[in-house]
């Protein structure tokens, strides 16, 4: 379908024309006449299917129509993190760009005092848009520069992330501002019982429209290492000496392997630079720049940039540790094979992380191709699911119970508990005689 079928404002048309965006994506398609009927809705849709847009281009319309007061914040979106929020105020000034006397704000923390202020006077001149992270927002609120009392639209994006992040009590707090007429609309990529819980606490009779989380791109060629954890770095080494590696995202699970994987990288003589929730914004902000511009080849990243960051020329995207579940690797690998350009996927794969890839493989719907690890590093574990030494599974422990059984003779037990209890009683009488310190 056409934008040009779904009686958008024609400011917002013509914004769509500058831009050469012609043809909904089925998430636009299924959204945007609900929103402009005044429903609240829940989006279920994974990144890059254009849902910012689903939500912005209808709202932007019904603002610039004139039913809504031009004193007043009249939407809100939330974001759980800024450089999200950056993104959706980017998409914003484009959108908007023949909107007159409608203004954006983007709050969100990491900044100087001076960014504060910047924030403070926007709200207080009264943008019609607010674009925010929870906690500045709630901030701004306690302080008085945020009045919700006559707000229009309540915006969650990506609101399964927010839950992961903790800020399920501040989007209730800051819920609790804004009135109930107001016309509420969530986007999740995934569904679980905890937004399936707030879309009902939050949202009336809303609207559904569920996208099936689609498989990688065709053009993303996939494969996989085998290893164990000791060999990783030796694998990097081994890619980045042939040549096979270029504009490079390698994601890890936590920040503090981040910084060690960026470190031993540094050590390798590779131009690369980490992004992760210890950096305040201002550090983030540089990074990304540096990234983006070519300046930094590799990012060594934890998941804050796997969703809703942009960045089209990224030709390797390397998951030093697997991720999660099926969707965060669709989320991860995402980054690259944008515009048309081919990409590749490495995942490094340890022997416990094994069942996790497999289950990975069974989403996909096929395997993913393994490949030798390099000469001089060794054996690699095999490829099948491995029982975690000490953590057998239920069979194992009612093996086990049997043959304990099968040893004991009939009236044993007694003496058997007799015989564990008396050790205990021993243990605390010598503990009790130690001396006082």
């Amino acid at each position: 379908m056409r934008f040009d079928e779904l009686y958008l404002n024609d400011n917002i048309l013509d914004a769509l024309d500058d831009m050469r965006f012609e043809t909904c994506t089925p998430i636009q398609e299924k959204c945007i006449p609900e929103i402009l009927d005044g429903r609240d809705l829940i989006g279920v849709a994974q990144t890059g299917t254009g849902k910012t847009a689903a939500y912005l281009l209808p709202i932007l319309s019904l603002i610039d129509d004139g039913f809504y007061p031009d004193d007043a914040i009249n939407c809100v979106i939330m974001s759980p993190t800024r450089e999200l929020a950056q993104q959706i105020d980017q998409a914003m000034e484009g959108f908007g760009y023949y909107l007159d006397g409608i203004g954006s704000v983007a709050v969100y923390g990491g900044n100087d005092g001076g960014r504060y202020d910047q924030e403070t006077k926007g709200l207080q001149l009264g943008a019609n848009v607010v674009i925010a992270t929870p906690g500045r927002l709630i901030s701004h609120i306690t302080m008085g520069h945020a009045d919700l009392s006559r707000l229009s639209f309540f915006v969650l994006d990506e609101a399964d992330r927010m839950l992961d992040m903790g800020f399920s009590d501040d989007i209730l707090k800051i819920s609790s501002h804004i009135p109930p007429t107001c016309q509420t609309i969530m986007f999740s990529a995934t569904m679980p019982d905890k937004i399936e819980q707030l879309a009902k606490t939050l949202l009336k009779n809303p609207v559904e429209v569920k996208l099936a989380v689609s498989r990688p791109a065709d053009n993303i060629r996939q494969v996989a290492y085998v290893c164990h954890e000791n060999q990783k770095l030796g694998i990097i080494r081994h890619l980045f000496q042939n040549n096979e590696l270029s504009r490079v995202i390698i994601f890890a699970g936590s920040k503090l392997k981040v910084k060690e994987i960026n470190r031993s990288l540094r050590q390798m003589h590779i131009n690369c630079g980490e992004m992760h929730s210890d950096l305040d914004q201002s550090q983030r902000d540089e990074m990304m720049y540096k990234f983006k511009s070519g300046q930094v080849d590799v990012l060594v990243a934890t998941d804050i940039v796997a969703r809703g960051i942009d960045i089209d020329d990224i030709a390797t995207v390397m998951n030093f540790d697997v991720p999660h579940d099926s969707e965060d690797y669709v989320h991860r690998i995402g980054r690259t094979a944008r515009a048309q350009r081919d990409g590749k996927a490495i995942t490094l794969v340890r022997g416990r992380e094994i069942r996790d890839f497999m289950q990975i493989e069974k989403f996909l719907g096929y395997a993913v191709e393994k490949m030798p690890l390099p000469d001089g590093l060794g054996e690699a574990p095999e490829y099948k699911p491995m029982t975690i030494k000490g953590r057998p599974g239920r069979s194992g422990r009612a093996d086990r119970k049997a043959r304990r059984g099968q040893r004991r003779k009939p009236g044993d037990r007694k003496n058997t508990a007799e015989q564990k209890k008396a050790p205990r009683r021993r243990n605390r009488r010598r503990s009790s005689d130690k001396p006082q310190t």
